[in-house]
């Protein structure tokens, strides 16, 4: 009886361990496939088989899907981050403006220019982690909620971004500045990045420690972990990351506005709850968040392949975000049965 008993659970007991990215690919799989019946029928053509149209999603989602990485660390924490796509605007004009031609007459800094591709991208990058360590400082210290911080933080750098050229966009970098954002190099940069922090929080203190915060914040402060630090830690590098991402995209435009970033953070908090992330905290993987990142541009590419209007696509697009918001719901209370 024990040994039938044991074999009848066994199935359940798979399903239950049964990682969650192999969930997040199969989603991706159906939605493709959805999608591809789809152009069929509608448009009379396939909607995987066209390379171009997928390069293209893939390089428009891949500087979101830096950002997401960044992202995912603060989620898994328990916390949030809604000051991305700001940091991303005010990055962008920042960094751009120090990468200009010589010859542009427009220059913000006439007496700045040409410089090395190192400049700009040193000073975008500080003002991220300018950025996020003031964040991590005033959730780890004054302990207000990472909502309230981060939004702040959002409308002030989004006023920077205004403010620094009074509304002016920068454009004409450098060959070499411009060369970030050429062709698939953004693509690039987003694997390296993935790669780099999979490694990190899956075989490092520093994963185990993310965890183990969001896991149990008490639990961890009486382990010994350093809470207040780490937290300004992984803020600090959702900052870079979105700096970076800043970066990236102002490279690949061959310009910068102040306007650069709007609803970034959303759609990397999407790609990242998609992917499995725990709104909850404690749980999550740069892996899913790379899956939720693919399943968030195949359905916005599939809606622009179906011809469905743009004011369509960002109702649609909302309802995405909530409905990934009420999945992780369903998933916690699916784990607390089990």
């Amino acid at each position: 009886m024990a040994d039938a008993a044991k074999e009848a659970s066994a199935p359940q007991d798979a399903r239950r361990q049964r990682p969650a990215e192999l969930n997040v690919l199969l989603g991706l799989i159906i939605i493709a496939i959805i999608f591809e019946v789809l152009g069929w029928i509608f448009q009379g053509q396939s909607f995987l088989a066209n390379f171009e149209r997928l390069r293209i999603m893939i390089l428009q989602v891949s500087v979101v899907g830096i950002i997401a990485i960044g992202v995912t660390q603060v989620i898994i924490t328990g916390g949030i981050d809604l000051s991305s796509g700001s940091v991303v605007g005010a990055t962008a004009m920042i960094a751009m403006s120090f990468a200009q031609i010589g010859t542009y007459p427009r220059a913000v800094y006439p007496a700045l220019t040409d410089l090395p591709v190192i400049a700009p991208i040193l000073i975008g990058l500080a003002c991220g982690l300018v950025a996020g360590l003031i964040n991590g400082a005033l959730i780890a210290y004054t302990k207000i909620p990472p909502f309230i911080a981060t939004l702040g933080m959002m409308v002030t750098a989004r006023g920077i971004a205004k403010w620094y050229t009074k509304g002016q966009p920068v454009s004409f970098p450098t060959d070499s500045y411009a060369a970030i954002g050429a062709g698939m190099t953004p693509v690039l940069i987003f694997l390296a990045v993935a790669i780099l922090f999979q490694l990190i929080l899956r075989y490092t203190v520093y994963g185990k420690h993310t965890y183990a915060i969001g896991s149990n914040e008490q639990a961890a402060r009486v382990s010994g972990i350093n809470v207040e630090r780490h937290l300004i830690l992984v803020y600090v590098i959702a900052g870079l990351l979105a700096a970076l991402a800043g970066i990236v995209v102002s490279a690949r435009g061959l310009t910068a506005q102040a306007g650069m970033g709007v609803m970034y953070e959303l759609d990397a908090i999407a790609m990242a709850v998609i992917g499995g992330t725990s709104l909850a905290g404690g749980r999550g993987s740069i892996i899913g968040t790379a899956l939720g990142m693919l399943i968030f541009g195949v359905i916005i590419s599939g809606f622009t392949f179906l011809r469905i209007d743009a004011y369509y696509q960002e109702m649609l697009k909302g309802g995405i975000i909530v409905g990934a918001v009420v999945l992780d719901v369903y998933r916690q209370r699916y784990r607390s049965k089990s």
